[in-house]
């Protein structure tokens, strides 16, 4: 098992909600920034598939995700971690940390490390199945003057 500093091992405040939706539910995050935000996004998607709480740091992946645009790069990030998810072994993460976040020019860009460890029946609760990301209803609220980041998104179950 690799060994991980006090920092990567801190879990960051919970700042997510899960608001009903018909047949699906719909996530919504926040943060100081847009970066917590998408961070946020993607812990909520991983906490409706199990308690989070269960999960322990043992191993860090890394993904990369694009977009045209904010909407696009938030699909595609959560895409990713959905697929991180979908392939053996079943990579279920606790903690977030975006690396690189570009969202200037033509081609937006996010790097992010993901800390979890393999899913195993048994041990992490059966949350939700999450069979994809939609971009039904998705909004993004990105309003540094105010401070305030948020996001919506609806995932399908």
């Amino acid at each position: 098992m690799p060994e991980f500093t006090p920092e990567e091992l801190a879990l960051p405040p919970q700042k997510y909600e899960y608001l009903d939706h018909t047949a699906d539910v719909q996530l919504h995050s926040w943060g100081n920034s847009l970066i917590e935000a998408f961070e946020q996004c993607g812990i909520a998607m991983f906490g409706y598939m199990t308690e989070l709480e269960s999960v322990e740091i043992k191993q860090c992946s890394e993904i990369e995700a694009t977009g045209h645009d904010l909407e696009s790069l938030l699909f595609h990030f959560l895409d990713e971690l959905l697929f991180l998810f979908s392939c053996e072994p079943f990579l279920i993460c606790s903690k977030l940390v975006i690396t690189e976040f570009m969202t200037e020019g033509e081609e937006m860009h996010i790097k992010c490390k993901c800390y979890g460890e393999e899913f195993t029946i048994g041990k992490h609760p059966q949350g939700t199945e999450v069979k994809a990301i939609t971009y039904s209803a998705m909004q993004i609220v990105n309003e540094p003057e105010q401070n305030n980041f948020e996001l919506f998104v609806i995932i399908d179950i």
